[in-house]
């Protein structure tokens, strides 16, 4: 029995309704075959990704670093009490140390010393300049007054000092001769120069002193004086500091850029710069405290002169009072805690100069204090149940050799600190001088030519996989069949068709397409295309037996599928078998059945439907088969759906199955046009053409559908240009398709 349009429509939409169940599966296997479709293409671009990244890491400017090696001590204390310091605790100097090292005090200098706000420039070819130098390439006889330098092309300049409205501004120097330069800006000559002389320039706005020029003639240089505080910056953004371990001491210095032995250079002063303030500054320590104490001696001193005074003239009125034992072992405790006391308040001065009282330091030092003051309360307590006159021989006795401890430990710091202020070395020792790593830190030329191949890889995949999610078409017969679509035939790509067809660019085109200009099935009978149109030959001579009539349409959903194709060549197979063969071209928009048979499309269909040419004028012979006729497609009229719907075709029809075994329509596709639904209702079958990896199973379930809404039912489909892929064919749900057809 038939298929009723009822059914096909129910049976799509059944269909659908499974699909949708699966549109989330995602099959390894079809996406590692439509991989292995692409190699070509995943080997091109990666091997291209892998080209550049070889020619970067060849073009790319190295970069070197150079490293020293620092050791910072604890400082070499100066204060007179050191070992109540030591007792409190002290932080570790390396992170301020790391600090100082980083400040502008000592980068800036090192920019003053190195004129490091001066920036030279070569100017060098485009993209492989760099390259050249570093090869050791010297400028060659053709280039001689090139502005471009060369390897051994270079400049010094010492001075360069400007006003605030030139910094940061680019000063061109073009070499003159050997002895002599001129200066460019903006294209205008600022003025002329000579070398080792300071020469001044717009208005004195800018003056340089250039001491060397070894370059040929018209070599160019680019100069820029930027400002300190952004050189200073520039210079520790390539500086960096960093402590080995935890609070062991040692410092590693580095610095990265494209010139080594400048890099090694400036590591070295910044080195030489931090050592020497370092000393300064533990000299300074030592004078400040030494002065401190050249102060505090006269003072002591007048005090232990007036303590002696008073305790022998207590002596001399009460007769040479002596102590006993008991009250001599209290003094003893007495003086040694006074003693500490007086050595507490002395380190005192000195922490209170750098601490305020809040600081842990300075808080521990008072808490010490303070218990030795407890301790002296108790013995003053001990002292009060003495008689008086041993009360008062102990106080004046306390007092003279409290006094007399305290003055001699007061000269022997003096001492001390003359030494150490003779004998200031720092705290910082230079354990390695900067060196030069022998290979660049930058690029890393292996890892880029990993990296870049990677990425080419994986770019191409993505896109391929990309592009593969977007434009997924029919892959195989069984997605069509999925959507009630009995499969009569699946038609193999053919190569031979490829060298018959021709391109052709019609003003109402876009784009240039191929056009069939031959019989494939005439040409290569063997083909594989070919068998195939055999085989569907068989199968339309059983299903048409239960057919109305003897015409067949063939459509599709899309242009460009091989409608043309298949009807021409499927009339040719019949006609081949002995039928009497009839095929129409119906698409009187762009029809090119002519282009087959190499002749016009003047005088076909359109001119018949219009009365103009009579049915025997129309039915043109083909010469290489007897039993096969065709008619064109005519003068592309205005109004085709209008003279398709004319009683008048469907005479033609009539007439036409009458006089021939089988006519084959070629119309126009379903989803572009409504021409394939006005022929599809005078005709006895109908079947869809789809073309592998073009249409997909949505534009087919659409067509369908519209067909069945005009009352028509499909017998079966027809998969074109089938190619053997390693992909399968899983997924499809994609979105109503809209062509347009002029």
């Amino acid at each position: 029995m038939n298929q009723t349009p009822q059914n096909t429509a129910t049976g799509a939409m059944s269909s659908a309704a499974t699909r949708d169940n699966d549109d989330d599966a995602i099959d390894l296997g079809r996406l590692f075959g439509i991989l292995l479709d692409h190699k070509q293409w995943i080997i091109a671009i990666t091997g291209l990704f892998a080209v550049i990244g070889v020619v970067y890491a060849l073009l790319a400017t190295p970069i070197y670093k150079v490293d020293a090696l620092i050791q910072i001590d604890d400082a070499p204390s100066t204060n007179p009490l050191a070992d109540v310091n030591s007792i409190l605790g002290k932080e570790p100097p390396s992170q301020s140390e790391i600090e100082i090292i980083r400040s502008r005090m000592v980068l800036g200098r090192a920019v003053d010393l190195l004129n490091l706000d001066v920036t030279v420039t070569p100017k060098r070819l485009p993209l492989l300049g760099d390259f050249l130098v570093r090869r050791g390439v010297e400028r060659p006889d053709f280039a001689q007054g090139w502005a471009s330098t060369w390897a051994g092309e270079s400049i010094s300049v010492s001075e360069m000092p400007v006003d605030d409205a030139m910094l940061g501004s680019t000063i061109t120097l073009r070499v003159v001769d050997d002895a002599h330069y001129e200066l460019i800006q903006d294209g205008e000559l600022l003025g002329k120069g000579r070398i080792n002389q300071l020469d001044s320039f717009a208005d004195g706005q800018l003056n340089l002193r250039v001491t060397a020029l070894n370059a040929a003639t018209g070599a160019e240089f680019e100069l820029t004086h930027i400002s300190r505080m952004q050189a200073i910056q520039n210079l520790r953004s390539t500086f960096s500091v960093a402590e080995q371990g935890k609070e062991t001491g040692i410092l590693t210095w580095s610095m990265t850029g494209e010139q080594p032995r400048e890099l090694q250079r400036t590591l070295n002063t910044i080195a030489d710069i931090y050592y020497s303030q370092n000393v300064q500054r533990q000299s300074e320590e030592a004078r400040n405290s030494l002065e401190f104490l050249d102060n505090q001696v006269p003072k002591v001193r007048a005090q232990l002169d007036e303590a002696e005074s008073r305790l022998n003239a207590f002596r001399t009125s009460r007769d040479s009072v002596d102590l006993s034992l008991e009250t001599q072992s209290v003094l003893e405790r007495i003086v040694n805690l006074e003693a500490q006391v007086n050595q507490l308040e002395l380190t005192e001065a000195e922490i209170a100069k750098r601490y305020t009282p809040s600081h842990p330091t300075y808080a521990a030092l008072l808490e010490k204090k303070s218990q030795l003051k407890r301790e002296m309360d108790k013995l003053n307590a001990q002292v009060k149940d003495l008689p008086e006159t041993q009360q008062e021989v102990l106080r004046l006795t306390r007092s003279v050799e409290v006094t007399q401890a305290i003055y001699v430990q007061l000269l022997n710091k003096v001492q001390e600190m003359e030494i150490a202020k003779a004998s200031t070395v720092g705290n910082v020792r230079i354990l390695d001088d900067a060196g030069i790593l022998p290979q660049p830190v930058k690029p890393k030329k292996a890892m880029i030519v990993v990296i870049m191949t990677l990425l080419g890889g994986m770019l191409s995949v993505g896109v391929i996989l990309l592009r593969a999610a977007f434009r997924r078409g029919v892959e195989s017969p069984d997605q069509l069949e999925a959507l009630g679509l009995p499969m009569y035939a699946t038609i193999p790509l053919s190569d031979e068709q490829g060298k018959l067809s021709r391109k052709v660019k019609r003003a109402t085109d876009k784009h240039s397409r191929k056009i069939p200009n031959g019989l494939l099935a005439e040409r290569n009978p063997a083909d594989l295309a070919i068998e195939a149109l055999r085989g569907l030959r068989t199968s339309l001579h059983f299903a048409m037996l239960e057919s109305s009539s003897n015409t067949l349409m063939i459509t599709g959903p899309s242009p460009g599928i091989g409608k043309s194709f298949i009807a021409a060549n499927l009339a040719a197979v019949c006609a081949q078998a002995g039928q009497r063969v009839l095929v129409v071209d119906a698409d009187m928009r762009k029809g090119h059945m002519h282009s087959i048979f190499d002749e016009r499309s003047e005088c076909g269909l359109s001119d018949y439907l219009a009365g103009k040419k009579s049915l025997e004028d129309v039915i043109r012979p083909v010469s290489a088969l007897e039993s096969l006729s065709y008619v064109a497609r005519g003068i592309a009229p205005p109004n085709p759906s209008e003279l398709l719907m004319s009683a008048r075709f469907q005479d033609f029809l009539t007439a036409v199955s009458e006089r021939y075994d089988l006519v084959i329509i070629d119309s126009p596709p379903i989803l572009a046009v409504t021409d394939a639904a006005v022929i599809g209702k005078h005709v006895g079958t109908t079947l869809l053409v789809t073309r592998f990896e073009v249409n997909a199973p949505k534009e087919v379930e659409v067509s369908l559908k519209r067909l069945a809404a005009s009352g028509i039912a499909v017998k079966g489909g027809i998969l074109n240009a089938m190619e053997r892929k390693a992909a399968g064919a899983y997924g499809e749900n994609y979105g109503y398709y809209n062509y347009s057809y002029k």
